[in-house]
């Protein structure tokens, strides 16, 4: 008997996680992307000695890697050298406020610590803060993340139910009030709102659940895979190949084959297809459902994405850098004093970028010399805003369009103003800028999202799409915009979702590691 064919769109790290374990559940699979290079979001660019990740650089939830690299006979630890972050981060204020800048270090007790500092009274409230995040996390983990939602069997459990008055609060109310009526510090507050970025969001808009994401950072560590996140691309894709995955880069596909409202295979340019009893998409939703199938068969239509809510946007600077820049830590939040103002900036009706805007930095030369040449630092800058190709594209040496380096010029005289770096502009020897209208051209991401679909209530667990097609049997779905969302970590479980889906598990929780290693 033949070996089943799946056939894999898109090389990011969804589609090569899911390539993976098709291949170790015996199917005969191909991964096809578009692009010359593997990793979609989590990409890599290199120049004259530098190497920049382009995409994800916060290693968290790492039981997740650990179960995915568990599945497929490994461990994180055999596959990438992982170092902890000390500090985990670090905040600046705007300079007006003439707050010093704060290091955050992980572990209960140190968080505590900072918070009674700066607040008296807050290292207590925030130990029951943790406790409430570390619950939700764990009830995230086990009840949520890994429900294909086939059934309501999960939501249904006597466990889940009596739960239910402590978790009704969480979903009815934003991330920003339920931080808000604890703590009274601006800096406070902000720390534990901003994660609400990671997923897409803004605190004003996802529900309070998710303050489960500072049990990640502030409860447990922050790790970083050195060779940056390229690392962890490679490792998949190297597994996947060991397990028989073929992968071809350079191959675009423009059409998913049906008949008899089922999938058979794919259409790349230039005419050639490849038949298959399975196509798993990587690519992004929207342009999987909108331009890969015909209307008649789109789960998700046009009229579908019109009443949804995108992540924001990004600026990116990838910015080399001669001399050290010990200002700045391996990650270094900037926060601007008008936070509301940020994000109505970003997801209100007269969208713009902000000035000045709340940003991320990473400085992964901090902890690892061989992202920069010697005497050099690597630095990778994301500015939040709007999902909107219009805002222009960017490019390399300044050569991106007028707009977008206009606002690039204003980030780095912020870093310099806010991080006491005067000459920061004056040693600036790489720079490449990307935009919302790369994210678009390059990607094909819906409205030049950075992200995915944000994790709005109405759009997480349940409420996201489903990692299967209504209309096309045969036909599913991974990656960001899927069950369960946003992230690496998010992506691994949209593969595994796939799998269990084959499988016909309909538990809530993750497979079975049937491989003990």
């Amino acid at each position: 008997m033949s070996a089943r064919r799946a056939v894999v769109v898109g090389g990011g790290i969804a589609g090569l996680a899911t390539a993976a374990l098709l291949a170790r559940d015996e199917w005969d699979v191909t991964v096809l992307e578009a692009r010359d290079e593997l990793g979609g979001r989590a990409g890599s660019w290199e120049r004259d000695g530098f190497r920049f990740d382009t995409g994800p650089s916060w290693y968290l939830m790492p039981e997740v890697f650990d179960h995915f690299f568990r599945l497929l006979g490994t461990t994180a630890d055999r596959e990438l050298e992982l170092v902890p972050l000390d500090p985990a981060y670090r905040v600046y204020s705007d300079p007006t406020t003439r707050l010093p800048p704060l290091d955050v270090r992980s572990g209960r007790a140190n968080a505590a610590a900072l918070f009674e500092s700066v607040e008296p009274g807050a290292g207590a409230r925030l130990g029951s803060y943790l406790d409430s995040a570390a619950d939700a996390y764990d009830l995230a983990v086990t009840r949520f993340l890994y429900d294909t939602y086939e059934t309501t069997s999960g939501l249904r459990d006597p466990a889940l139910l009596r739960r239910v008055p402590r978790l009704a609060p969480l979903l009815t109310r934003s991330l920003a009030r339920h931080v808000e009526s604890r703590f009274a510090d601006p800096r406070l507050r902000q720390i534990l709102e901003y994660p609400a970025v990671f997923l897409g969001g803004s605190p004003y808009g996802v529900p309070s659940l998710y303050h489960l994401m500072s049990h990640l950072d502030l409860d447990e560590h922050v790790l970083y895979p050195r060779g940056g996140f390229t690392e962890v691309v490679r490792a998949v894709a190297r597994l996947a190949e060991a397990s028989g995955v073929r992968v071809e880069t350079g191959s675009r596909v423009t059409r998913i084959l049906t008949e008899a409202g089922r999938a058979t295979g794919v259409e790349l340019a230039g005419g050639r297809r490849i038949v298959a009893d399975l196509v798993v998409s990587g690519a992004d939703l929207h342009a999987t459902e909108t331009t890969l199938l015909p209307r008649e068969l789109q789960t998700y239509p046009e009229s579908w994405w019109r009443s949804r809510t995108p992540s924001p946007g990004a600026l990116l600077l990838m910015l080399g850098v001669e001399g050290a820049l010990p200002q700045l830590a391996h990650h270094t939040l900037l926060f601007a004093r008008e936070w509301r103002g940020n994000f109505r900036d970003i997801f209100g009706r007269h969208r713009r970028i902000p000035d000045p805007a709340s940003l991320y930095v990473c400085r992964p030369s901090a902890t690892d010399a061989g992202v920069a040449p010697p005497g050099h630092e690597n630095l990778f800058v994301l500015v939040p805003v709007p999902a909107d190709p219009g805002l222009g594209r960017g490019g390399v040496d300044g050569r991106g369009d007028a707009a977008v380096e206009a606002a690039a010029d204003r980030v780095i005289a912020q870093l310099s103003a806010w991080c006491g770096i005067a000459d920061l502009a004056d040693r600036i020897v790489v720079r490449r800028t990307v935009a919302p209208g790369d994210f678009a051209a390059d990607l094909g991401a819906w409205r030049g999202n950075a992200l995915g679909l944000a994790h709005t209530l109405g759009q997480s667990a349940m409420f996201r799409p489903r990692n299967a097609s209504r209309r096309v049997e045969g036909l599913a779905y991974v990656g960001a915009s899927t069950l369960p969302g946003i992230g690496l970590p998010m992506c691994l479980i949209s593969a595994e979702l796939v799998v269990k889906r084959l499988r016909g598990d309909r538990t809530p929780g993750p497979l079975p590691e049937t491989v003990r290693v």
